[in-house]
């Protein structure tokens, strides 16, 4: 028998345990209804966390705290949730009705209200993945609070350090700081924060809001007075379930009102039993391939292909999208901004009224019957699952009757992480293996890498991660992900849900075509296996455009049998 004694851990078998630590931990704490981040209960989240060591989160585990994670994860939490010592996770309980404002992060769709001077509501009507995302993030800035607590506080009486005190005085400012006392403050941030003055300086801007140009301030002071607080009076952070989320979890409420309503459409616009196409993509690509040449055609006629669509993407042409729009609107366009919780609107596309000559599918082969697209926003991790299960569907009327929708594609274009290139590349997979189980889902891709060849942009083809979060992933299991013989190209949230949606509903249920078409497409919004490249760097700015338009158009050629 062979000595086991010796046998040891590789650190991506250590973090894939974190990762099951992590998941495991906050499905109980969900069940319980409560915990107190930095007591006791929290504590198996924050050391699975910093045995992680997430990519996304930089030095974590050191002494000094770390900006772009903070940064990141600030960006996708409500604005003064740092004030705040209860965190409340709610379903949707009627909070938009009242006086409330809702409050909704810039990177993140989600409706927060702020109740009182101590705590926030937190909305989560997108499933289990919003839970983990929201507890994870801020198990990261606890951890990083408690840093700062303790650069600053000298004894256990609550004594501080000076340069605390000056950074106090700052933040309680009404007025905006000059540059000279910015620069103080920025002097003693950096000592508190264990980073350099040039550090701070740097990221100090991308913290700001037109209301608060001095917030990164605000947020680092707000982090380390709760912590001290914490410690000193025992004034602990508490994050609580409410009942109802508690028991709304997990039963497709919110996708089943969502689902609805797209099929009410189909059915008052006499849509419901034509050939569907549905693309998960974002809202503008598919409206603006269709019918950007159509409005803006003459005035791009000799520029660079792809440069009617960046210009369309840049906040600064408002008036541009809006011709677009309104003409798309005018040409059978029906759009379905969310009303139902999911935080995902749609467009419906009536075919019939399209004038294709005008556009640059002009050579489309449209059968007798014009097929309807219908385009849904991203979904948000397991929210796919919940989303594409309802909408396939037979739809039931008032009279009890069942109407099959007739499915001929569901086509998948997202953001990834890749793990071989960089930004911007594209990505055809052949498979998503779903992290932390041995569940994979392989599946006929109608897109190929060699449709995407000679554009000027890498393509890779391979089987893809569905992962529980893309902020949890570190070097370690990336790398294992790619150099074994999995032989993943990238990382994603939603694609084996929505895979597993899609062939119950094919293959089980039978409520939709068995032989219905899937294409999956992505392109690469980070490179977590280079330092400077993950998702904490920013965003892709007009990088991203070539990507996206040329996948959404090589989608739509194949719907429209083009070529």
């Amino acid at each position: 028998m062979k000595d086991i004694k010796n046998i040891s851990r590789s650190r991506a078998q250590e973090s894939s345990a974190a990762i099951e630590r992590l998941y495991i931990t906050m499905r109980h704490l969900f069940n319980r209804g409560f915990y107190k981040p930095m007591g006791v209960s929290g504590e198996t989240l924050r050391e699975a966390l910093l045995s992680l060591r997430p990519e996304i989160y930089g030095s974590i585990a050191e002494e000094k705290v770390e900006l772009n994670g903070l940064l990141y994860v600030i960006e996708r939490l409500p604005i003064g949730i740092e004030e705040c010592r209860y965190i409340n996770l709610t379903s949707d309980e009627g909070y938009s009705n009242s006086h409330f404002k809702a409050i909704v992060p810039p990177k993140r769709r989600r409706n927060c209200y702020r109740i009182d001077d101590e705590q926030m509501n937190v909305e989560i009507t997108r499933g289990r993945s919003d839970i983990y995302d929201i507890l994870t993030h801020l198990t990261f800035i606890f951890i990083e609070s408690h840093k700062i607590k303790d650069r600053v506080l000298i004894d256990d009486e609550g004594s501080v350090s000076r340069d605390w005190q000056k950074l106090e005085l700052a933040v309680k400012q009404t007025k905006k700081l000059s540059l000279i006392d910015r620069e103080k403050a920025i002097s003693h941030a950096a000592n508190v924060l264990g980073r350099t003055f040039a550090e701070v300086q740097d990221i100090y801007d991308d913290f700001a809001t037109a209301e608060a140009p001095d917030r990164f301030l605000h947020v680092v002071y707000w982090l380390g007075k709760l912590a001290i607080e914490e410690v000193v009076d025992n004034n602990k952070r508490t994050i609580t379930f409410s009942p109802i989320l508690r028991e709304r979890l997990g039963h497709h409420i919110y996708g089943d009102i969502w689902a609805t309503t797209i099929k009410e459409v189909l059915l008052k616009n006499d849509l419901i039993d034509r050939p569907i196409h549905i693309i998960s993509a974002n809202m503008h690509s598919v409206m603006n391939s269709l019918f950007a040449e159509p409005v803006l055609g003459k005035k791009y006629k000799n520029t660079p292909e792809f440069q009617i669509f960046e210009d369309l993407s840049s906040s600064a042409n408002k008036e541009l999208r809006k011709k677009v729009e309104d003409f798309a609107l005018s040409q059978g366009m029906i759009s379905l901004p969310d009303a139902s919780g999911t935080n995902i609107d749609v467009q419906i596309f009536d075919t019939a009224k399209i004038d294709f000559k005008k556009t640059i599918f002009a050579e489309a082969k449209i059968a007798k019957e014009k097929p309807v697209i219908i385009v849904m926003d991203y979904a948000f991790g397991e929210q796919a699952f919940e989303t594409i299960d309802e909408l396939l569907k037979p739809y039931k009327t008032e009279k009890k009757n069942k109407i099959f929708l007739n499915v001929e594609s569901v086509s998948i274009m997202g953001k990834a992480g890749i793990l071989e290139g960089g930004k911007g590349d594209i990505m055809i997979p052949c498979a998503h293996v779903n992290e932390g189980t041995a569940d994979n889902y392989p599946f006929d891709n109608e897109l190929t890498k060699e449709m995407f060849e000679g554009n000027g942009i890498p393509v890779f083809a391979g089987p893809m991660i569905t992962v529980l979060g893309t902020s949890l992933q570190n070097r370690d299991l990336l790398k294992f992900f790619h150099e074994s013989t999995w032989q993943a190209i990238g990382l994603e949230m939603e694609g084996a849900y929505y895979q597993k949606a899609i062939q119950s509903a094919s293959k089980i249920r039978k409520s939709i075509n068995p032989d219905v078409k899937v294409r999956y497409a992505y392109y690469a919004s980070d490179n977590p296996l280079e330092t400077g490249s993950t998702l904490a760097s920013g965003g892709l700015g007009t990088t991203g455009v070539k990507p996206t338009y040329l996948i959404t158009i090589k989608i739509l050629e194949q719907i429209f049998n083009v070529k």
